[in-house]
Order: structure tokens, then sequence, then C-alpha cells
């Protein structure tokens, strides 16, 4: 008998929607070959109550999305009068924080991977993570994501490493050397048509023995170097990064023969300096020139840091002739139910916002020009420094040159003494609202420094907050 299958994504704010929910795209797929009814929604959809629900599938993504996420299961948790037999709750969040969603919501979520049949229905051999992904799930009425033009999936599952800063290790514990491209693009081919590009997930692909296998595949599924699909060039996409400690000069032999644009190299730290850069003159030597890399931030490092890191960048695009556009990704724990954390003694709040501020210019991208680099950040380690104490009304406003608020402010800034700069940073965090940043100015006894701390109020009476943890 056929059931209605209601697929929810919790409306995330745009950046997160890049990617289409693969594992809501496969659910779809196996509730078709059941011959069930199935409708996709994000967020909560006011037609929804109007229709008996069969099964209710909701997704989660991050932890720090502990609100939304909540907040939608609960609104379907009431469509269905409190049956929880009726609402399925998987995904990232569900298997790293089963507890926690358990109290909150009365539903006990399916954790890990559905990798084995019989977890969703006992009468079927069907495994849900070897379906292809149902590209007509989405309507025009639903968000366009990007990645509808690609082939998404993976090659290997896990990963070999169990670093602190991941949750991989409990998403997927055990690393899968290969499970074979070929018949699971031909099976997207054959029912939706051709994609341009090929993107996959792995989380450390050159952890495979099979990597060379992966490559020849990808070769033979028709992403060699300068292929092209409806006379516009294909690409292939190792969208979580490569793992820069694991690469050899054969690992760029291989890459140099597929279609790959851009190839990202993790940089999670300052101690991998040595291996990173080495890694990005191997790519240049076999001609890969379009990179793009991973800056972990926040996590047992300092701003000087991150600094160093996006401009031996910009170094490299000079030496080597390349394009490597840098994401810094601030870290936040797994089990974070915000995006608040701050690894002090390392960072503090209004350095992190600043950072936040910085890169929100280019959405979130540190652009390969060495002019945008030296006037966003600072053409040396000081400058950056200095520009993490800027006013947000200076830091957002500025132009390619600087205009008369900025050296004006620069000139007060500079003479500030160690201990003041320390008092003025010690004032801005604890005093984060326009409001109690006034209370902490009448405090102070230090004209110099009460002097400077008035371009720090907002001019439209916002509170810093609302900007800061978007």
């Amino acid at each position: 008998m056929s059931r209605n299958i209601l697929l929810v994504e919790p409306n995330y704010s745009r950046k997160f929607k890049s990617f289409p929910p693969l594992g809501l795209m496969k659910l779809s797929t196996y509730h078709k070959k059941l011959g069930d009814r199935v409708r996709f929604v994000s967020g909560y959809d006011s037609e929804v109550p109007f229709e008996y629900w069969d099964r209710i599938y909701i997704t989660t993504l991050f932890t720090y999305h502990w609100k939304i996420t909540n907040e939608t299961i609960l609104s379907y948790k009431a469509v269905v009068h409190g049956d929880t037999t009726r609402i399925f709750v998987g995904g990232i969040m569900a298997t790293l924080m089963p507890e926690d969603l358990w109290k909150e919501t009365g539903i006990r979520p399916i954790t890990g991977v559905l990798n084995k049949p019989g977890i969703l229905d006992d009468d079927n051999k069907f495994i849900v993570d070897e379906m292809i992904p149902d590209y007509d799930l989405f309507n025009e009425a639903n968000m366009k994501y990007d990645l509808l033009d690609s082939y998404i999936g993976y090659a290997t599952r896990g990963c070999v490493h169990k670093c602190d800063f991941c949750g991989v290790p409990i998403l997927e514990p055990y690393f899968i050397e290969y499970k074979g491209l070929k018949p699971y693009i031909k099976e997207i081919e054959n029912h939706y048509g051709k994609k341009q590009h090929l993107v996959l997930f792995d989380n450390n692909i050159l952890a495979s023995n099979k990597f060379d296998q992966v490559v020849h595949d990808i070769i033979d599924l028709g992403f060699e170097k300068g292929a092209k699909l409806n006379n516009r060039l294909r690409h292939v996409d190792f969208n979580q990064g490569t793992d820069a400690r694991l690469m050899k000069e054969s690992h760029f032999k291989l890459l140099s023969q597929i279609a790959i644009r851009p190839l990202r190299i993790a940089f999670d730290h300052i101690g991998l300096e040595k291996i990173y850069v080495k890694n990005v003159r191997l790519a240049a030597k076999y001609g890969i020139n379009n990179l793009s890399n991973y800056i972990l931030y926040n996590f047992h490092d300092t701003p000087l840091d991150l600094w160093k890191r996006l401009k031996i960048n910009i170094d490299l695009n000079r030496e080597c002739g390349l394009k490597i556009y840098s994401f810094p990704m601030k870290y936040i724990p797994i089990d974070a139910k915000d995006r608040t954390f701050i690894d002090q003694p390392g960072w503090n709040w209004y350095f992190l916002r600043s950072v936040q501020r910085i890169i929100k210019v280019t959405n979130g991208i540190v652009m390969p020009g060495e002019g945008f680099f030296n006037r966003a950040f600072g053409e040396n380690a000081e400058e950056f420094i200095r520009n993490l104490y800027m006013p947000e009304s200076i830091l957002m406003n500025r132009g390619r040159e600087a205009g008369p608020e900025e050296e004006h402010w620069v000139n007060k800034f500079s003479q500030l003494t160690k201990n003041e700069k320390r008092e003025l940073l010690s004032i801005l965090c604890e005093n984060r609202t326009g409001i109690n940043l006034k209370k902490g100015i009448a405090r102070n006894k230090d004209n110099k420094l009460r002097k400077l701390l008035e371009w720090y109020v907002p001019r439209d009476n916002k509170s810093y907050e609302e900007f800061l943890f978007e």
C-alpha cells in the first residue's frame, strides 16, 4: 500500500543551502522504489497539517543549528499529534548528540549512515546509503540548490585520523577504501541524464590505497583534464579537501590527469606550513593552478597564526602563478549548540568578530589578489592586529585607500600603550552592546581611552551581538 512520505530540511540560512540534502535525496529514491508518494519541504510548511503523513523525515546538519532544528522537529511533532512513531530524525546533529536531541524533542533519532538493510523497514533488503540521489525531488517552488547539475556522492567513507576538532570518527567510524563510482554515476545518468560536474564528499580520499583506481574511473567517466560537456569545461571537486599530511608526488601526477578544479588542500594549523608549501609547489609543477583551502582558526591557534597561513597563500600565488582561494573556518566544538565558542587565551570575542566582518565582504572567501589581502587583512602582522582592533564603522567601510576617519583612528590608536590597548580590548569584550559600551566609557577615567572608545559606539544603536554569530 502506497504511503505518504514528507522529507524536511530545516530552513537554514542561504549559505548552508548550496548543497542539496543528499540524505533526503537518497531517502526519496528508497521510498519511490517502494511505491510511496514523496514530498520535500524546506522549514515548516503551513499546508502540511492538511494532509496525512505516514512518515516525516527531518534531516539535521551542524550542532550549532540546535535552536532552528529543534523548533522544526517540534513543529512537525505537532502535525502528527505527538505520534513519534511517524517521525524519523537523522543526520549529523542526530548522530553527534542523540541523547540531547531525544531529551529535547522526545524523539529517538536514527544515528549513523543508513548502510544496512532493514534499518527503516524490515521487509526489504534495500540499503538507503547505496541509493542514487533523487534529482527530481526539488520542484520550482523549492530552492535552487547549487549542485543539482553535478553528480554528487562518495568514493570512500570515513577517515584514518581521529582529529580532536572533527566529528567524522563518530559519523563514519569505519574507513572504506572505495565504494565504486562507475555503477553509481551510470545509474544517475540513466535516470537523470548527464551532469556537468562531479562533486565528491569524501572525508579523506587520499587515505585510500585505491586512489589510482578512483582517478582512472573518473577519467573513464568522462572527467579527464580539459573534458567538456555542452561546450563547457567539466570540473571534479573533492569538496571536503585533501589531507596535506598524506600527499605524495604520485598523487599530483594522478590528479593532473583529471578535471580537478579546484584542488582543495586543508591547512588546519601553522605546524603544517612546510608540508603545505611543498604540496602547493608540487601542484604548480603538475599544472594544477586553481586551488582552494580550508583554514581552521579559533582552535589551539592565535590570530597571528591565521594571518600567517593566509599570507603564505598570497606569497605562493605570486611565486607560482597560482590562484589559491582561502576559506577561513571558525572552529565550533562538535557538541556546541550555538556558534559562540571562543578558544581562549588565543582568541577573544572582539578579534573573532573582526575576522568575520572582514571576510563577510567576500562571502567568506579570501581572494588570491595581493592588493585585496593587504588592504583587508594587513600588509604585515602588526597591521593585521591593528585591523582587529578597528571599530566596525571603519572596518566595514574601508575603500582602496585609507579615508580621513581611518587615518584619524589609526593615529589615535598608535598612541596607546600596551596596557591601554589591553584595557581597550577588555572593555570591548565585556561591553558588547551599544548601551553597555556607553556605560563602560563613562566609568573609564583614562581620557585618551575614553575618546577612542567613542568610535566603537554603534552609529545605528544596533547591538554588536546581532552581527557576530550570524
